[in-house]
């Protein structure tokens, strides 16, 4: 064992490696997810809510974890009703070792068009007893929370997903009485819809007094950098389906804390009940 150490170092002295240890001493912690860890359940055609989410959550102690959800570009009930069947696989793609405060599904449209409960039933076959949620039940939380009843909807949809959209949410027990849209059905046109364009849509749209807020749906769109500033403009709150679903996840898997620099959203605990 002696001549075959020799050996090593002799061959690591002729390749001009100096020192050569192994087995080197170390520790283990409890990861980067100290304080909550999340996971998320990307469409493959989103572009914008990872670098939503860096902005809006904390620095560090919170993990949030990625897997990529297959999903047709173009948007109709039907092809958000497909993506049904990809949820328990998709689950299945982030770590099993970790032990995650909640899991949130990416897709305002999708988690309307497939049923809250049904995707939240989808994710515990994989991980059951997992919080769930996905942007609709997280912007009724998050409209909750902000006291908004009478709700301003922007979306980038087509007229059949809007109208659906608007008469869930009425089911819901939300007043919906101004909306606009972009009219737009291809998710890879949505990603790049400028921050400009959509300030400029919510202020108009916001600035009605049949409405208390803003709601601006699609997981696509990049709202969360501007959330300050229109609300500034308006005076009312602003949300949107990554705003309101890195929000609502982050409360779910108890972190509490108060964030400022994201809007009044984020200074706001879970409404009990």
């Amino acid at each position: 064992m002696d001549q075959e150490i020799l050996e090593r170092k002799s061959a690591a002295v002729r390749d001009g490696l100096i020192v050569d240890r192994e087995n080197m001493e170390f520790a283990t912690d409890g990861g980067i997810g100290t304080k909550a860890a999340l996971g998320l359940l990307v469409l493959e055609t989103d572009q914008t809510i990872e670098d939503e989410f860096r902005f809006l959550l904390p620095e560090s102690g919170v993990a949030l974890y990625g897997a990529r959800l297959h999903n047709d570009a173009t948007i109709t009930p039907e092809t958000l009703a497909e993506m049904e069947a990809r949820l328990v696989p998709t689950v299945n793609l982030l770590p099993a070792a970790v032990e995650f405060g909640v899991i949130g599904f990416a897709c305002t449209s999708g988690a309307l068009v497939i049923g809250e409960q049904k995707v939240a039933e989808r994710v515990r076959e994989a991980r059951a007893g997992m919080r769930v949620t996905d942007p609709v039940t997280a912007a009724r939380a998050a409209l909750g929370a902000l006291g908004v009843r009478r709700i301003a909807l922007l979306t980038p949809y087509v007229r059949r997903i809007n109208e659906s959209l608007r008469a869930a949410f009425q089911a819901r027990g939300m007043e919906i009485p101004v909306m606009g849209s972009f009219n737009q059905d291809d998710d890879n046109v949505v990603a790049r819809i400028a921050a400009h364009s959509i300030a400029d849509a919510i202020i108009e749209l916001g600035s009605a007094d049949a409405c208390d807020g803003v709601f601006v749906s699609c997981t696509s769109l990049r709202v969360a950098r501007i959330v300050e500033e229109v609300e500034a403009k308006l005076g009312k709150p602003v949300t949107s389906s990554n705003h309101a679903l890195a929000w609502h996840m982050l409360r779910l898997a108890g972190y509490a804390a108060p964030l400022e620099g994201r809007g009044r959203l984020f200074t706001r605990p879970l409404a009990a009940g």
